[in-house]
């Protein structure tokens, strides 16, 4: 009804699944970026070993069958892939649906009905025939905290499926929270062990609630400022708790009342309103409105009480002495103790909160030489902070400098090894800015003055994916390892590889021949990265990180400021 008032070609916030309308934040990206390595694990060509679980967990509205339906148009093709959305099935059922969806023809058998044998005999006919020609094949579950246990069980055997080289089956694992605590039970012990990636998607912040909204809008045709004012951005955070689909609602209804009444924008009072009708009595109280008697009456009520209290306390100075047994001090009021929700009373010398700076305030502290913060990188990789030229010194040490400039913040998150941000300053030369930490909504920094959280976006605006970093290069490396190539570097590399994917170790000397290649390409796929199949630095750091090689880690946590030493 009010696509045409607010110049909007279709309807921006329905709770449909549309792929288009997917807003991919780094949470969202990296969801994705799990559920496509979980293919990468079944592509033949790649050398992938498949045959475990991948988890994608998150609460109701999140955006869990959105990503799945983006996932599912980005599968590669030769993917046969399976599609079950309604798990609550008989293990008999569910076999049955899997061949449907594979479009399996299952023989009949004369005495009834076919068995689980046959089921399983033709799936894994079908299996075996698809190896054959160079195909992989993908079982997606949707809501899989619906399935049974002995469901679960027959999937935990289908992965049984094999050949000596390769499993056949990937299955993929799409659920609420509860889904998480059902693979934590010790009867489900053994299929939990062969969940191979796994993510909780969890709400969005109230800056990603804000990108949302703007997303979904921009997509729908909007032009020009959004309809929603700064207020009824945050109270729409507040009332639908970062949620997906509570985002939809409540925006829906509050623009269809906006249109209702001839307006143009929407203010927190509106948003309030369309809350209450959205949902109910589970949206609370709407600010301004004055059902206060009660409150005045509690209030007075507890007046009364103090007023009591206090005339009791004089009539009878005796009892204010120290109790004389553990009895009495239970039984007398606890008057020093502090109310639930008052502040507590601070310390002597005890450090004060501090809250995520921007970045503009530390910009003036931040380094012009880059050389300068190679050297405050330094004692994170036990280097000596020492003059010269930090990358010929790091070398003696076996180390490198790497430095890109086209790195992003979900590729940070994955790397997760500190490094160098060269910021852009409006009107200035770029400075350096030495990354120690990476949260959610901050990021934490290095700098004369010690540790500073500083508002993550900020810093974002300012950085155009230039980074820097030392690694440890893998021994024998070269830089353009050519095809053919043998010796320490490609062993590691390909046990690595062979550690994620969950295969048997290889006996035979490893070569990077077309395979090899294949299996790098999909884990470049996977990672973000340039999927050119050629091992560099940003690849051996992304394997590094993932096999959890002892190296430097961005902190996840802001960290308080603090003197330099």
């Amino acid at each position: 009804m009010y696509s045409h008032h607010f110049g909007l070609s279709q309807d921006p916030f329905s709770i449909a699944p549309d792929p288009r309308y997917l807003f991919m934040s780094e949470r969202h990206r990296e969801a994705l970026a799990h559920l496509l390595y979980g293919v990468a694990g079944t592509d033949s060509s790649a050398g992938g070993t498949g045959g475990g679980f991948v988890l994608l967990t998150g609460d109701i509205g999140t955006g869990k069958t959105t990503i799945c339906r983006c996932f599912m148009e980005q599968i590669p093709a030769g993917c046969h892939v399976a599609y079950i959305f309604n798990p609550r099935l008989t293990v008999t059922e569910l076999l049955q649906s899997v061949c449907e969806e594979f479009h399996i023809t299952v023989a009949t058998v004369a005495s009834g009905p076919p068995t689980l044998k046959n089921y399983i005999d033709a799936l894994n006919a079908f299996l075996l025939q698809s190896h054959a020609a160079g195909h992989s094949s993908v079982l997606i579950i949707d809501e899989a905290q619906n399935l049974s246990a002995d469901v679960l069980e027959q999937l935990r055997l289908l992965t049984n499926l094999e050949t000596n080289e390769r499993k056949l089956l990937q299955i993929v694992l799409i659920g609420q929270p509860e889904l998480r605590a059902m693979l934590a039970r010790p009867e489900l012990e053994q299929l939990a062990q062969r969940v191979i990636a796994r993510f909780h998607l969890d709400a969005l912040s109230e800056a990603e609630s804000a990108q949302y909204i703007r997303h979904r809008l921009d997509v729908a045709g909007h032009t020009g400022p959004l309809p929603f004012d700064r207020q009824a951005l945050r109270r729409i955070h507040r009332r639908a708790r970062g949620v997906p689909r509570r985002i939809n609602l409540l925006c829906g209804r509050a623009l269809l009342g906006a249109w209702a009444n001839g307006l143009h924008r929407v203010d927190r009072k509106m948003v309030n309103k369309a809350a209450a009708e959205v949902f109910g009595l589970e949206a609370g109280p709407v600010p301004g409105a004055k059902p206060r008697a009660a409150a005045y009456a509690l209030g007075g009520l507890a007046l009364l009480a103090g007023a009591a209290l206090a005339g009791f306390w004089v009539l009878a100075p005796s009892q204010k002495t120290a109790p004389s047994s553990p009895a009495a001090a239970s039984a007398l009021p606890a008057a020093s103790a502090p109310r639930a929700g008052a502040a507590s009373p601070v310390r002597k010398g005890a450090p004060a909160p501090n809250p995520a700076e921007e970045i503009e305030t530390l910009l003036p502290q931040l380094p012009g030489d880059i050389n300068v913060a190679w050297r405050e990188l330094a004692p994170a990789w036990k280097l000596p902070a020492a003059g010269g030229d930090p990358c010929q010194a790091a070398s003696a040490q076996q180390l490198q400098c790497y430095r890109t400039e086209t790195l992003t913040v979900p590729l940070l998150r994955q790397l997760g090894r500190p490094g160098i941000l060269t910021l852009h300053v409006p009107n200035g030369p770029p400075v350096y800015a030495v990354l120690v930490g990476l949260g959610e909504q901050t990021a934490t920094l290095q700098v004369a003055s010690g540790l500073h959280a500083v508002r993550l976006v900020p810093l974002v605006r300012l950085w155009r994916g230039g980074f820097a970093t030392y690694w440890r290069p893998p021994p024998g490396y070269v830089a353009g390892l050519q095809g053919g190539s043998t010796g320490p570097v490609i062993e590691r590399l390909a046990s690595q590889l062979t550690l994620l994917d969950g295969a048997p170790a290889a006996t035979a000397p490893a070569v990077l021949d077309a395979t090899l290649k294949a299996r790098v390409r999909a884990f470049q796929r996977a990672h973000g990265l340039n999927p050119d199949g050629q091992p560099g630095p940003m690849t051996f750091m992304q394997i590094d990180s993932a096999t959890n090689v002892d190296e430097p880690r961005l902190q996840t946590s802001p960290q308080p400021a603090r003197e330099a030493r």
